[in-house]
């Protein structure tokens, strides 16, 4: 009966031992969660008001004042065409080197200019008679009318045959502007047959007096020609120069 009594008195005391357990576990879960909102909420938020060590504020966007280009001054006047050749450096044209008429790729063309060839004989190109020449280019650019102006041409062979990917080379100036330019034979497609090049220079026909010039050179950049010097119109008729190449050697 004693012992009956003694487990009488235990279990009391021991729900109540089970009930602060229960207790503290439930008041700990809920301060964890808590303290992990908190921490939740100061991350997803820093600018809260409950955050002690909310950010700074991010400054203002400075405006910086907006660059404006500045055009591109135009080339001093003592910067001339090419300089006068040597009287020494000119050479006398061969009565021999006068090329058969089959080798002239224009017909259609009347020949009225003159090449001026610069550098001694000896180059295994020369220009081919009856260019350069100025005709229209209405017939190759019809879609550009006369607001174009360029050189184009091809490079023959021994037989007669034009050559593709030869290296051209344009030099000189255009009024006050420089011009420097290299293509190959073949690239362009505008013109009837394969095998030309083709420079285009301006978007307006612009008159010059010799200041440009062509030459050929190898794959190394060595001249394969002299240099021709031509002329260029300011009519929409002769707004295409034509200068073609032949081998002699």
């Amino acid at each position: 009966m004693d012992s009956f009594d003694y487990f009488n008195r235990e279990r009391p005391i021991h729900r109540i031992m089970n009930f602060i357990w229960n207790a503290l576990t439930i008041v700990m879960l809920l301060g964890v969660t808590c303290v992990a909102g908190y921490f939740l909420l100061i991350f997803t938020n820093p600018d809260t008001p409950f955050n002690p060590l909310r950010p700074q504020p991010l400054p203002s966007p400075v405006s910086l004042p907006t660059s404006t280009s500045t055009p591109r001054s135009i080339l001093p006047p003592t910067w001339t065409p090419m300089p006068t050749l040597e009287p020494t450096d000119t050479p006398t044209p061969l009565p021999t080197n006068t090329p058969a008429p089959t080798e002239t790729p224009f017909s259609l063309f009347t020949p009225t200019e003159t090449a001026t060839l610069e550098g001694a004989r000896g180059m295994p190109f020369d220009v081919s008679p009856g260019t350069p020449v100025g005709t229209s280019s209405l017939a190759f650019h019809p879609e550009v009318g006369c607001d174009w102006m360029g050189v184009a041409g091809q490079v023959f062979d021994l037989s007669g045959a034009p050559i593709p990917g030869q290296q051209v080379r344009i030099g000189g100036f255009l009024g006050s502007q420089s011009v420097s330019m290299l293509t190959l034979t073949g690239l362009t497609t505008a013109y009837s047959t394969a095998g030309f090049y083709e420079f285009k220079l301006a978007d307006k026909p612009i008159a010059s007096n010799g200041s440009l010039w062509v030459q050929l050179l190898d794959q190394a950049g060595l001249a394969m020609s002299d240099k021709i010097f031509f002329e260029t119109y300011d009519s929409c008729e002769k707004n295409l120069i034509f200068v073609n190449f032949k081998q002699v050697k």
